[in-house]
């Protein structure tokens, strides 16, 4: 079969590689209809987060159609159409059992970190990937959801990470009534962010980033106001004077490793990999968000260190909540937004390439070319 193989930082191809098998009673084995690209998928391109090793098919964001299944799935066959969450949860340990899917120890007990992840680094557990032809689904019994009929084929897709990531991103910072919200990042993830803290109440919501078809792009389908730091003297203290001296009620990282805006930060984090990547957004959310407020953070970093002002969170009396998403614990809520047309999510969609044009996605998703909001791949 064709699937992604990493070949080093900036370097990806397509390489013939044998097919998935099924390798444990509870495995299925699922033919690829799409897969995304993510931003999370860019920190592993370039060379940002520990253990990605050469070889490594990535892709935690795929839909397709069971081919087979191991003795013990009982509730899949083959025909079967799926969306896959991209946390791998086993369902029945003390984690799952509290629906902390991305926390699953069974899935990688070899972490008491995180829990696995499809097509991620070897912290994640090193499972292949779904920008792939096949992909091995371990524990299919519990992960895999089946794609209702109403349900847009697209739709489906972004609800394996970037729709639930987003929308867990508003739910952590607890939103009220009232709220303004500032979310760092014009990304996929921060996009529907935007989007869904007007489901929990906000009254105002604030996105930063520094490509302006981004900020267009999240101005028009989150109807909030969008601006860009590069041209901007100090991102914090223009967020402080356009709330009133005090800051916003709630600040969200929806960049993380990757985050632009700040020289030494960049030169630590991304040029010399001495930290887990460059905490430019974290430090910013956490300097401008109001006394007593809330700060989500569902940007990725690197396992190692960063250097973060605890000093800021404790005088100020800041909440920080941080998780990767878990997916399935969001999916019923998300179906009902989507049938009742409060959500859209296939609209941020606006690449479609083959699988073999791979190389080609990853480059322009990466350099942020030709008006690239989200890159959707067919094998």
């Amino acid at each position: 079969m064709k699937a992604m193989s990493y070949r080093g930082p900036f370097r990806v191809r397509v390489e013939d590689l044998p097919m998935p098998q099924i390798q444990h009673p509870r495995d299925a084995i699922v033919k690829v209809r799409s897969a995304c690209i993510c931003g999370s998928d860019l920190h592993l391109y370039h060379g940002m987060v520990p253990d990605t090793r050469v070889g490594t098919t990535f892709g935690h964001e795929f839909i397709g159609e069971v081919v087979e299944v191991g003795t013990a799935v009982k509730n899949l066959k083959a025909g079967d159409s799926v969306l896959v969450p991209f946390n791998i949860a086993c369902g029945e340990c003390y984690f799952c059992k509290s629906e902390l899917y991305s926390c699953c120890h069974e899935s990688n007990a070899m972490s008491s970190a995180m829990g696995g992840i499809f097509g991620y680094s070897h912290t994640a557990g090193g499972f292949a990937g779904g920008q792939a032809e096949y992909v091995r689904v371990p524990f299919a019994d519990f992960g895999p959801t089946l794609i209702p009929d109403w349900l847009d084929s697209d739709d489906a897709l972004l609800l394996t990470d970037v729709v639930p990531t987003g929308y867990h991103a508003a739910l952590m910072g607890e939103i009220k009534p009232g709220d303004t919200v500032v979310v760092f990042g014009a990304g996929p993830i921060g996009i529907i962010a935007a989007k869904c803290a007007w489901l929990f109440g906000a009254a105002r919501v604030i996105v930063l980033d520094h490509f302006d078809y981004r900020l267009e792009f999240v101005s028009n389908y989150a109807d909030c106001e969008a601006y860009n730091f590069s041209k901007m003297k100090d991102p914090v203290i223009f967020l402080k004077e356009v709330t009133g001296g005090l800051g916003a009620d709630v600040c969200i990282d929806s960049v993380g490793a990757d985050a632009a805006g700040n020289l030494t930060q960049g030169i630590l984090g991304k040029k010399l990999l001495l930290q887990g990547g460059s905490a430019t957004a974290l430090h910013w959310a956490i300097n401008s968000v109001r006394k007593g407020g809330n700060v989500s953070v569902v940007g990725v970093y690197g396992p190692n260190g960063n250097i973060v002002p605890v000093g800021n969170i404790l005088n100020k009396g800041i909440t920080l909540r941080a998780s990767q998403t878990p997916v399935k614990k969001y999916l019923p809520r998300l179906f009902e937004h989507i049938q009742s047309g409060v959500l859209k999510p296939s609209e941020i969609i606006t690449h479609r390439l083959p699988l073999d044009a791979l190389p080609d996605a990853y480059r322009m998703f990466s350099s942020k070319l030709d008006g690239c909001i989200k890159p959707v791949l067919i094998p």
